[in-house]
């Protein structure tokens, strides 16, 4: 177990410092070691918790959904602070996934009515009615009103940038495919951005 915890250390600090090649060979160790003796249920979770994020890191957001629900369920029933966490997570692969934005419907128990209310799960449903909205105004209002709960979460930060270039994305597709003909100053007037940032996003 010693070694197990070790190796999923190691695989955090590799993960903070972007290695994630590292990160995930020392994951494998720690699963291995895990699973050649008694590993217990609130290890198991952590070493879950991180094959999950790794997943997400990878843009893999349906095999990590996956696994951040069952972490959930594990670390609800030990009653684990990091709960919130597997939570959050798990509605962030929601959102990249454009996945319907109702929490508990995939719960077979209604294990994740006690967070509904708290700050950091309310970020995370705005985020998602912004998306699904395509609203980039008011996504980047949610951004800077729950910069706490948001911008410090190192994993959730990860993934702004993909979310805010693939909704601009959307958004600057919905107006083009309205016209035969559009103007970049155009185009930049109604996204509410500099006209260079419009450019470098059609061209890509």
């Amino acid at each position: 177990m010693i070694l197990t915890k070790a190796h999923l250390f190691e695989s955090w600090v590799y993960r903070g410092i972007g290695n994630l090649s590292k990160a995930k060979a020392m994951l494998t160790s720690a699963q291995t070691a895990a699973n050649s003796s008694y590993c217990p249920l609130h290890l198991q979770a952590a070493l879950n918790l991180q094959s999950s994020v790794l997943h997400a890191k990878d843009k893999n957001y349906m095999t990590a959904y996956l696994y951040f629900f069952e972490t959930f369920k594990s670390l609800s029933v030990q009653g684990k602070p990091t709960t919130l966490n597997a939570l959050k997570y798990m509605l962030l692969c929601k959102v990249m996934l454009n996945l319907p934005e109702d929490v508990t419907s995939p719960l077979s128990i209604k294990l994740a009515v006690k967070y509904v209310q708290l700050h950091e799960i309310e970020s995370m449903h705005a985020i998602t009615f912004a998306h699904q909205n395509r609203n980039l105004s008011k996504f980047e209002h949610i951004l800077r009103e729950y910069k706490d709960k948001l911008s410090l979460d190192p994993t959730i930060c990860s993934h702004h940038a993909v979310l805010y270039n693939t909704l601009l994305q959307q958004i600057i597709l919905q107006i083009v495919e309205l016209y035969l003909v559009v103007e970049f100053d155009y185009l930049a007037e109604q996204v509410e951005k500099g006209q260079q940032e419009v450019e470098v996003k059609c061209c890509r």
